[in-house]
């Protein structure tokens, strides 16, 4: 093999070993067992286990918020039909892409600053806060709550996501028109001053 030929190997490898066991179970012994190479083979493409993970967790963010950056550009200007796209885009991958996203939703390992589940969500919210703001600019809400909104918006689609991805009960067109049917409702009856009513 060529070395992107066998760095590619590796990343498939490690990305399978990841998927099926986490961070913490997976070792360089397995790794390279399974790859049928020599550890340091691995030590020398990526430094070790974690240098793997990093790659293999970043290619899976660039490839999630690649779908959804392109699912929320095809209906820019309706909000409804973005909220759509965007559920569906991640639901699709979940179910294409099942072992990134159990990579993705798994703690990071110790010092790693990107792969968690928050900072996933945090990406993901940032390329749909600009959409939310100027929808609130339209309903005269205060478009300086967008980034919390977006974090929520993600979230609420998010962790159900992978509640289907284990239970599969149901379609994933229904599981993405409840989803936008909860978001789309609870947006439409907003207020523009929200207030505890009963603290």
């Amino acid at each position: 093999m060529t070395g992107p030929q066998r760095r590619q190997q590796l990343v498939s490898v490690g990305r399978a070993l990841f998927a099926e066991r986490g961070f913490e179970g997976t070792t360089v012994e397995e790794i390279a067992a399974t790859a049928g190479v020599s550890k340091p083979v691995i030590y020398e493409h990526f430094g070790g286990k974690e240098g793997l993970y990093a790659v293999v967790v970043d290619r899976e963010i660039q490839a999630l918020l690649g779908q959804i950056t392109a699912a929320l550009q095809q209906h820019e200007g309706n909000a409804r039909a973005l909220l759509e796209a965007a559920a569906m885009a991640l639901l699709d991958y979940i179910e294409t892409s099942t072992d990134g996203f159990r990579i993705l939703v798994r703690d990071s390992p110790p010092g790693q600053s990107t792969g968690s589940f928050a900072s996933l969500i945090s990406d993901i919210a940032s390329q749909v806060e600009h959409i939310l703001a100027a929808e609130f600019k339209r309903r005269r809400l205060d478009p300086k709550t967008a980034p919390l909104y977006a974090q929520m918006l993600v979230g609420m689609v998010a962790i159900p996501g992978g509640w289907w991805l284990d239970s599969r009960r149901m379609k994933k067109q229904d599981v993405a028109a409840h989803l936008v049917n909860l978001a789309w409702n609870g947006l439409a009856g907003m207020e523009s001053k929200p207030t505890l009513r009963t603290l």
